[in-house]
């Protein structure tokens, strides 16, 4: 660990040990080695929430807006957008971020050539998609054999890695696109559908944050999990004041494992999240990080392995 992470991981050990102590029982990290392993997780995660932050203060190649180029980045994308007031384009690239996420070999492929049309010299940008998602979904059934052609490394991200291309299936591609269109709902613009969250909140970002991730219900294919990572990545941009106010575990699985491991008990996901609550109060890390860092400390609990989403 950097110095930094070394005394991070030390503040984090000792609310960890006075929140067992005091609060309620972790059990899950009375061994020393099992504990290590839960604060490198913990600091690994807010390097990865921080880094967004960091990410927005860079200078960054317009390249990156171009998915005729193989260093298209939507998340990238999404900030140079942002920078230049092209708000709607912004959060559209976030969308698509997370519905194809980055693959472990291809990349931002299926984003790109998506998003691209393939190079034919148009875009499925907001506005063109938007307007017209059946358009979308046609265009997408003619290209599905070469967007999903052999020899070329590509696929969708770990988080979506169950997901279809389909055009017209109720769970893919097509369907996500215009179910996400719809909750939207132009003529509205995600900002006025940010700020009505907002209102409806009374300013309160946790509480919108909910209202949001409850409405987004709608959105085909978009479970938990994809909810849950859209919303915190338009925090984390500055795109919208939110943030969430529980790790969200019920209906999870990684998340749902990991605080169950924490805390040696077989509780509902519901009261887990209250306990969470709990437990960020005395390590003010936020609940992303929990949530993060719990889902991949399950996966290997006794030895400390890097997880990517």
């Amino acid at each position: 660990m950097r110095p930094g992470d070394r005394r991070l991981a030390k503040r984090l050990e000792a609310g960890l040990l006075r929140f067992s102590r005091n609060e309620r029982s972790l059990t899950g990290i009375r061994a020393s080695a099992k504990r290590g392993v839960l604060l490198e997780q913990l600091v690994e995660s807010v390097r990865r929430v921080k880094f967004i932050a960091v990410l927005r203060t860079r200078d960054l190649s317009e390249r990156r807006t171009d998915p005729d180029d193989e260093l298209f980045d939507p998340l990238r994308a999404a900030i140079l957008h942002q920078r230049r007031g092209d708000i709607e384009e912004a959060f559209w690239l976030v969308l698509l971020s997370v519905h194809f996420g980055r693959n472990a070999r291809g990349g931002w492929r299926y984003a790109r050539e998506v998003y691209g049309r393939l190079g034919d010299g148009n875009r499925w940008d907001w506005a063109r998609t938007s307007a017209d998602p059946q358009a979308f979904r046609a265009w997408l059934n003619a290209h599905l054999v070469n967007l999903k052609r052999e020899g070329t490394p590509g696929g969708f991200g770990n988080h979506r890695k169950y997901q279809s291309l389909d055009a017209y299936s109720p769970t893919g591609t097509g369907a996500a696109v215009e179910s996400y269109v719809n909750w939207v709902g132009p003529p509205r613009t995600h900002q006025e559908l940010m700020t009505q969250a907002l209102q409806r909140a009374g300013g309160n970002g946790r509480k919108a944050f909910d209202d949001l991730y409850r409405s987004m219900h709608t959105v085909a294919s978009f479970g938990r999990m994809a909810r849950f990572d859209y919303l915190t990545m338009l925090g984390k941009l500055h795109l919208a004041p939110i943030r969430p106010g529980s790790a969200y575990l019920q209906g999870s699985s990684g998340p749902l494992q990991g605080a169950r491991l924490l805390f040696g008990r077989k509780v509902s996901g519901l009261e887990l999240d209250r306990w969470l609550i709990q437990l960020d109060k005395e390590l003010k890390v936020g609940m992303q990080v929990l949530e993060d860092a719990l889902c991949n400390w399950q996966k290997s609990p006794n030895k400390f392995k890097p997880f990517r989403g």
